[in-house]
């Protein structure tokens, strides 16, 4: 487990979270940014499902990773574990001369064997972002999802839910607000530990200054709207930002829903956001 930080303080290494209890944000310095980490179980579980990695690979290069477990608090759980476990060793272990793309698609298959072969009989899903020399790139297998946006709140990537629902959103058949209420949308259609996997592959976008970049489970995805993430995480500092998001879906899930979207499950979400210099 990693070393909590408190407010803007930087932890200087990498961090796995593993079936973590955090009570606040913690801060780690990686790729000429901050990454801003925060996992917790949903109110009304005993076990978070959830996993999350932070991985400086170097200097200017690092992996951010978020899995979302599922079949059971056990099985789901140990899914998440090794999501993130395997992808974090295939990138921790690429070659000199390897590009990194294929060192995180070695990963995603290498974790998709390993939960496949777990005693285990959970799945998992798995959202991952690099960040390379002021550039990003997102990979993704269900419904957790990447987002990044501009300090203007412009929307400049946003990842397609793995899902009946969330085809039907990107297809327009349905809107935000009736894909978050629908019947189905707990329903995942790609998913670590199943022989059909398969990755997706966004291309890679430059970082401008101000950017903010979010990783995270359904945890968040399903208590608040894309355009109210935006709005409340483009501003402050990257912890300032990460703790806002954590304080309204939790809250979220703790309400009854009538007006406000409203689905206690588990919550975690890397935030990260270059350096200005």
């Amino acid at each position: 487990m990693s070393r909590a930080v408190a407010g803007d303080e930087v932890g200087e290494q990498p961090a796995l979270f593993v079936s973590a209890e955090m009570d606040d944000v913690e801060v780690w310095a990686v790729a000429g940014g901050t990454a801003v980490v925060f996992s917790a179980p949903a109110p009304d579980r005993d076990q978070n499902q959830d996993a999350a990695a932070v991985v400086r690979i170097d200097d200017d290069t690092a992996l951010l990773a978020v899995a979302d477990g599922v079949g059971g608090e056990r099985g789901g759980a140990r899914a998440a574990e090794l999501a993130v476990t395997t992808l974090a060793l295939s990138v921790t272990r690429r070659q000199a001369n390897a590009s990194l793309r294929g060192a995180v698609l070695d990963g995603f298959e290498a974790a998709n064997r390993a939960v496949r072969d777990s005693a285990g009989s959970g799945m998992t899903t798995l959202a991952a972002l690099t960040v390379e020399r002021r550039s990003v790139r997102p990979y993704h297998v269900g419904d957790s999802a990447v987002l990044l946006f501009g300090q203007r709140g412009r929307l400049k990537l946003q990842t397609v839910s793995h899902s009946p629902v969330g085809f039907a959103l990107e297809a327009g058949i349905l809107d935000e607000e009736e894909a978050m209420h629908h019947a189905d949308r707990h329903v995942v259609s790609n998913v670590l530990g199943s022989p059909d996997m398969r990755i997706e592959i966004g291309a890679a976008r430059r970082l401008a200054p101000h950017d903010t970049a979010v990783v995270a489970s359904d945890g968040l995805f399903d208590n608040m709207h894309t355009e109210e993430i935006v709005e409340m995480a483009r501003t402050g500092t990257p912890s300032e930002a990460a703790s806002r998001l954590v304080d309204t879906a939790r809250r979220r899930m703790q309400q009854d829903g009538a007006d406000r979207p409203s689905k206690p499950d588990d919550l975690t979400l890397v935030l990260f956001r270059p350096s200005r210099g």
